[in-house]
């Protein structure tokens, strides 16, 4: 029976954020953290872009915008970050010798920060053109936090992804397909100009509004809990706040739109409703009866991108 219980406590006991080998991986792979990020030699960073100013826009590219661009400021040179890079490649060395980050790898080393950082760091030294990546654990090092300016990302949302041929003078036919391929996967996207890191997407037959936000989920849940009871979570005529996901630690509400509505009705709406959201952020008194079971419904209501 004692070695039962060490055993339990050892599976539970760790030296980075008490997460035990047997226990779920924070990621969400429903895989054992021993089988997942605990195996590859580094502590899972639940939050990886945490005190940057990019950070929700980082989540946002990484996460479900399908084509965009931003550049980042790395000591005296230029990068461009894009969600996705041709190949799903994490870095490349173009042949006019520009370096592109790709966002939307999963290395699976545990934090995603040190990975993009790795892969900078090596792509940034290399001057052959062709893909750059990492095939073992990075190791210490500098984070994207070290390398990148910290600044708010001037985001470029694309209809597809013809900025891929920025230097690639003609298009054979294997460029061609590849291109198509990855345009038909691309839903119509735009960023909302009113608010911060707020997407409009057309999904096809459902139009959605993600939106990144910084605040912690209890204080959060509350919040969005006292605006559904009062009726006051509405991003726009039709609107419903469906339930959310959480990335790279911070939660994405998730709203359904009625079918026409399109970004630029929205704008208006999301400032109001992030006006409102703030007063409820600031409410500090128990949740009511009303409030309490919006909270539990909103918290079981998880949306799958994937």
């Amino acid at each position: 029976m004692a070695k039962k219980s060490r055993t339990k406590a050892r599976d539970r006991a760790t030296d980075e954020g008490g997460i035990g080998p047997r226990e779920p991986c924070p990621c969400g792979s429903g895989k054992r953290y021993k089988a997942c990020h605990g195996s590859a030699g580094g502590a899972y960073v639940a939050r990886p872009f945490a005190g940057l100013a990019a950070e929700r826009d980082l989540v946002a590219l990484r996460e479900f915008v399908p084509s965009a661009t931003a550049p980042l400021t790395v000591g005296d040179r230029t990068v461009l970050l894009g969600s996705l890079l041709p190949m799903g490649a994490p870095a490349m060395v173009r042949d006019s010798g520009e370096v592109w980050l790709g966002l939307q790898v999963r290395h699976a080393f545990g934090d995603p920060s040190r990975d993009l950082g790795a892969v900078l760091d090596k792509a940034l030294a290399t001057e052959e053109p062709g893909v750059v990546g990492l095939v073992d654990p990075p190791g210490p090092g500098p984070r994207l936090q070290d390398l990148v300016a910290d600044v708010p990302l001037d985001v470029s949302v694309h209809d597809g992804f013809e900025w891929w041929l920025g230097d690639v003078p003609e298009r054979d036919d294997d460029l061609a397909e590849a291109l198509e391929q990855a345009n038909g996967a691309v839903s119509p996207t735009t960023r909302l100009t009113s608010v911060e890191a707020a997407y409009w997407v057309d999904a096809g037959p459902q139009e959605h509004l993600r939106w990144v936000l910084p605040h912690d989920e209890p204080g959060l849940l509350d919040a969005l809990a006292r605006l559904h009871a009062a009726g006051e979570d509405s991003v726009g005529d039709g609107s419903r706040l469906v339930g959310m996901f959480r990335a790279n630690g911070l939660v994405v509400p998730v709203w359904d739109l009625l079918p026409g509505t399109g970004a630029e009705a929205l704008e208006e709406h999301a400032s109001a409703f992030d006006r409102r959201l703030t007063d409820a952020l600031a409410d500090s008194s128990e949740l009511t009866a009303e409030e309490r079971a919006a909270r539990s419904g909103l918290s079981n209501r998880q949306v799958t991108l994937r």
